[in-house]
């Protein structure tokens, strides 16, 4: 079938895009270049080595200065150690077992690390993961000879079928829309939607339906989602529900429950973990004593290292055969197994099938990653919204052939009986949500009584849209981002506004959002330069949207930038990503902006018109003069 031949050949284009922005990335950069890129951990030290999987060198380091630097390095990636002396030749390559804080472990093919890397001046720089560009093409290759009901059914060869309880599932604690998904999850066969626009409970209905398939079914279920982050939140979610769960990867969240929950946490707490500790300190000891032998040695030497090294051999394989035991062991007492997309693959549990496949924040995957958990169940649910942030794509040419379309989009459209909308949100005030509703949810989003009026304070409406048109704040292009100095200090001063009407007891969290890097650079400079926003910095966080989806603050404040005589407004024009924006607030919403550049968009000259219908619009000329 083409289906999967045409999303592989997507995923080249994509694949061969990656690369070469990597290779851009990394080829002519200097390590303090590639390190403000999150590539390259640089100085690093030594903090342990012992041997690991496969007989191979485990070594643990740790990133020494640049701390708070974020970073890409994340477990299953391919790395390489080099040395600052000779980068071209003191390298070696390995892969990431572990990383959490500024602490990771890196497996490498050798039984002892080389004597370049004793002399200090350590890096490391992660390569370009053709891992998972691996995992994803094999796995379409499977799907494609993949006949099962589950299969069928996303490849719309066969529709999806329920069959109806005798008891229908009602939990008091979940209002009625969120009960309706549960229901539709306990009867599905196939498949089952949960669409969770924003503030709506979205992981509160997904835990809820978990713990239902496994009370009334006794399934065993797979939980995923495409970042780290939100598999903790799941893990976590699950985990206070009395679930038995384990966490496949290392958790972006070093807390120690996290931790805990994952494979090598539960090997560790489990009874035969101290005879693997025992062997793995005698293999140890046999290779240490190896690593004594001089190279310049005779035959007895020679034999004598090497029935070292076969002694500490056969320790290894037995830790090996305890640890297989113990993943057995753990698997089938195991209710819930948590991944990343990719990370579902994980070597302990790659085998293992499971009644149940969640796949959640399902709009931000792309659909070959999607297919690698789907192949391990026989049924689907997914939940997640395809009005938000889209999946991050680098090639726009795999994009606009379709990498962009989801899996979720896709069968939100072929199987509407299929999808529950969640309809109540706890989040927003009304009139936030109202732009929001309309647009993208058919007007049938509802505000829970409990948050529907709430707002800072009367002499701050909800909405307020603040028009800069014809001020002269015109944007200006730095590198490929835009940014708008002019619009930036004026935002700043509405802020500085705001917080002289609080105090520290009455402050509200605040977030200041802009679709541009550069923007928001700009932001944090003026903010962190003002002597009344200096006290309530703590209460004031500054990023892209993306980093603020699943966020929520009390006020926002968003920063449009663009502000040209061609009307263009660039990747503002992603309505989604702005949908993810203007939906984090829940008492105030503030959007500074030139109308004259953004309202040419239907998106936008709609929610102009809704602001002057509430009253709300203003021009910049009222506080300029």
């Amino acid at each position: 079938m083409d289906y999967f031949k045409d999303l592989a050949e997507l995923l080249k284009i994509e694949k061969l895009e990656d690369q070469a922005q990597y290779k851009k990335l990394t080829e002519s950069a200097s390590i303090g270049e590639r390190r403000a890129s999150g590539l390259t951990w640089y100085p690093v030290a030594i903090r342990g080595q012992e041997l690991g999987r496969g007989d191979y060198l485990t070594v643990e380091f740790e990133r020494t200065t640049h701390q708070d630097l974020p970073h890409q390095f994340r477990f299953g990636v391919p790395a390489v150690l080099f040395s600052n002396h000779d980068a071209k030749t003191d390298r070696l390559e390995g892969t990431i077992t572990y990383q959490g804080g500024n602490r990771l472990k890196i497996n490498f093919r050798t039984d002892e690390l080389p004597d370049w890397s004793r002399d200090g001046k350590l890096g490391i720089d992660v390569l370009f993961d053709n891992n998972s560009y691996e995992e994803m093409f094999s796995t379409l290759k499977k799907a494609e000879n993949d006949e099962s009901d589950i299969s069928r059914v996303l490849k719309g060869e066969k529709a999806p079928t329920f069959y109806l309880q005798e008891n229908k599932y009602h939990n008091a604690q979940l209002n009625t829309f969120q009960n309706e998904a549960v229901n539709n999850v306990l009867n599905a066969n196939h498949l089952s939607i949960i669409h969770g626009p924003p503030g709506t409970g979205k992981t509160t209905t997904i835990v809820q339906a978990i713990k239902a398939l496994i009370d009334k079914k006794n399934e065993k279920i797979l939980v995923v989602a495409p970042s780290n982050t939100a598999v903790d939140l799941l893990t976590e979610k699950l985990s206070a529900a009395g679930l038995n769960v384990i966490r496949l990867g290392n958790p972006a969240r070093v807390s120690e429950e996290l931790q805990a929950q994952t494979v090598e946490g539960r090997i560790k707490n489990h009874p035969s973990f101290k005879d693997i500790k025992t062997w793995k300190k005698q293999a140890n000891e046999y290779k240490n004593m190896a690593h004594k032998y001089k190279r310049n040695f005779g035959k007895a030497e020679r034999d004598q290292r090497k029935a070292l090294f076969d002694e500490a051999h056969k320790l290894m394989k037995e830790v090996e055969k305890i640890e297989e035991y113990i993943i057995e062991d753990l698997s089938n007492k195991a209710q819930v197994v948590t991944a990343t997309l990719v990370g579902s693959n994980h070597y302990s549990m790659k085998n293992i099938n499971y009644d149940t496949v969640v796949i959640d924040e399902a709009g931000q995957g792309i659909e070959p990653a999607c297919w690698i958990p789907i192949l391990k169940g026989k049924k689907l649910i997914l939940a997640g919204d395809h009005c938000q942030l889209p999946p991050t794509i680098k090639s726009q040419e795999a994009s606009a052939k379709g990498l962009s379309n989801t899996l979720l989009e896709k069968l939100t459209v072929k199987y509407p009986e299929a999808v529950t909308l969640l309809q109540t949100q706890y989040r927003m005030n009304e009139q936030i949500m109202a732009h929001s509703s309309k647009t993208f949810y058919g007007n049938l989003l509802k505000a829970h009584e409990s948050v529907a009026n709430h707002q800072l304070s009367t002499a701050h409406p909800p909405v307020q849209f603040i028009d800069t048109a014809g001020c002269g704040f015109e944007e200006k292009l730095e590198g490929t981002s835009s940014t708008n100095p002019e619009e930036a200090a004026f935002l700043v001063k509405r802020l500085e506004e705001l917080v002289n009407n609080f105090s520290e007891m009455t402050m509200p969290s605040i977030a200041v959002i802009s679709p541009y890097k550069q923007q928001i650079q700009l932001l944090k400079e003026f903010i962190s330069a003002s002597s009344i926003l200096q006290p309530w910095q703590s209460f004031i966080s500054i990023n892209t949207i993306d980093s603020f989806q699943g966020q929520e603050r009390d006020a926002v404040f968003i920063s449009m930038t663009r502000s040209n005589s061609d009307g263009e407004i660039g990747f503002v024009a992603d309505t989604r990503r702005m949908n993810v924006a203007m939906t984090r607030a829940r008492k105030l919403l503030v959007v500074v902006g030139d109308s004259a550049t953004i309202g040419n968009f239907p998106y936008y000259s709609d929610f102009i018109q809704y602001a002057e219908s509430i009253d709300t619009y203003k021009s910049a000329w009222e506080y300029l003069s």
